[in-house]
């Protein structure tokens, strides 16, 4: 597993302090051609399981790599080498090092949960599972839910010819969505949190949205579901009388003492750090991951081998997921390098978009710009750029801006389902998924999936009073 897996396992609650002021990278005179390698990662990413899957489940973290260094190389031509150290020692330390500990640590503890037993594949069964998931999303993280209960969920519909379907509701709901109520639930709401916004307001202020998008969702599965589980009639009395057990238990207590290393970070601020670069690493991030760690390598010590051999526990998943979104941490520092240039950059119309002739925010424009750029950028730097594009005060905005907050939290969360790299759970359940049989659609397939899916809703909230988007200003 090793260094790129520890890497990787911090991605859901990854920690984004100040990026431009970090690195010397200006992304002022910057132009969109920096931007492609980033692009051709991501279509790399999408195109080369569907087109080569052998070639790219042989050499992804080779091609990973060239797109990165082809970066690298770019930004050094531009910037020179120092600027280059600087914005790649910045990546890696204060942002994909966090982001890749906590997802290291929540895989390997969650890895060792096993709910044993026979769980009939049957629309109420799967539904019982999504809910579940959806509910334990917000409480114990998006990653943690998705760990825990997609090896039970993908056992129970295994013998299904058509069982696609349940896991891009699974990604969906308890990868994504479920998350939108606390900010342990998805890494944006994490980094709100870490900037000042109250604990439980995403509970109070994203409530009634959530039901907006969860409630029918879980129709449509069980719709969906039923319909395919009735033509796989001959499937219809799989299962046994085994009864469902939970074993592992030591791994629940691991989880809370991973919830509370995370609390006890964000809220013990003693000022001692150091510089590295022009990073500044502060102490209790720094122990916060090696308590992490620690967590991690004491499930594995604990949780007898053959609960994770019962769960088809291998390192790929996240070992995939570790080379990926190293290389999309590094691809992308251009890009967020224009970004944050505001209205002196290539990305200045992105700001005219969110905001009004006289100054006024851009409600719904928040919402969707968020959104797109957390489906295809992940959902935490993009939940970062609008939040400071609003002003970076979170006073103002828990207050006469919270629908600004609302509008730029949902967009981050509900949206980073569009795409399997919209938030790193994603990621990780398709390629479990994938690795123990299922058909799990493309990059496209999910995306056009996800998007049939989920658009009609997020329209629905765009024009609902109930919503806190009122109107685009």
């Amino acid at each position: 597993m090793k260094r790129s897996a520890v890497a990787l396992a911090t991605a859901p609650f990854v920690i984004l302090p100040q990026a431009a002021e970090a690195a010397t990278l200006s992304g002022e005179a910057l132009t969109w051609p920096f931007a492609l390698p980033f692009g051709g990662l991501l279509l790399s990413i999408a195109l080369g399981p569907l087109l080569c899957p052998g070639f790219w489940h042989h050499h992804y973290g080779k091609i990973t790599i060239a797109w990165s260094c082809l970066a690298l190389g770019a930004i050094g031509w531009f910037a020179g080498g120092a600027a280059v150290l600087a914005a790649l020692v910045h990546a890696m330390l204060a942002e994909y090092l966090s982001f890749i500990v906590l997802l290291f640590a929540l895989y390997t503890v969650a890895g060792g949960i096993l709910v044993s037993g026979d769980i009939r594949a049957t629309p109420i069964a799967n539904v019982t599972i999504l809910a579940l998931g959806t509910v334990m999303a917000s409480v114990i993280g998006t990653t943690g839910a998705s760990m825990i209960l997609i090896r039970p969920l993908i056992r129970a519909n295994l013998a299904r010819p058509r069982n696609a379907h349940v896991f891009v509701f699974f990604i969906i709901l308890v990868a994504n969505v479920g998350g939108a109520l606390s900010p342990l639930g998805d890494p944006p709401l994490f980094v709100g949190f870490l900037r000042g916004v109250d604990f439980f307001w995403p509970t109070t202020h994203l409530v009634i949205q959530t039901g907006i998008v969860v409630v029918p969702l879980l129709a449509m599965f069980v719709a969906v579901d039923a319909w395919r589980f009735r033509t796989d009639g001959v499937l219809a009395t799989a299962g046994g009388a085994a009864p469902i057990k939970l074993r592992g238990l030591i791994n629940i207590l691991l989880i809370a003492a991973i919830i509370g290393a995370i609390l006890l970070s964000a809220n013990w601020r003693p000022g001692i750090g150091f510089d590295v670069l022009g990073t500044r690493l502060e102490i209790q991030n720094l122990a916060r991951d090696a308590v992490l760690i620690a967590l991690a390598l004491l499930s594995l010590w604990l949780t007898p081998d053959e609960h994770r051999q019962a769960n088809g526990f291998t390192w790929e998943p996240i070992r995939e997921v570790a080379k990926l979104f190293a290389g999309i941490f590094t691809a992308i520092i251009p890009v967020v390098a224009m970004l944050n240039a505001g209205s002196h950059g290539p990305f200045a119309w992105l700001l005219s978009a969110v905001t009004a002739p006289g100054g006024a925010p851009r409600e719904v424009a928040y919402f969707w710009l968020t959104g797109v750029m957390s489906a295809f950028l992940d959902n935490a730097p993009a939940y970062l750029l609008f939040f400071e594009l609003a002003g970076g005060d979170a006073m103002q905005l828990m207050g006469e801006l919270s629908g600004t907050l609302a509008a730029i939290s949902m967009g981050a969360v509900y949206m980073g389902a569009l795409t399997y790299i919209g938030n790193a759970p994603n990621f990780m359940v398709a390629a479990i998924a994938s690795e123990r049989g299922i058909r799990m659609p493309g990059f496209f397939g999910y995306f056009l999936w996800a998007a049939a899916i989920l658009l009609p809703l997020f329209g629905l909230l765009t024009i609902l009073p109930v919503a806190p988007i009122l109107s685009a200003h």
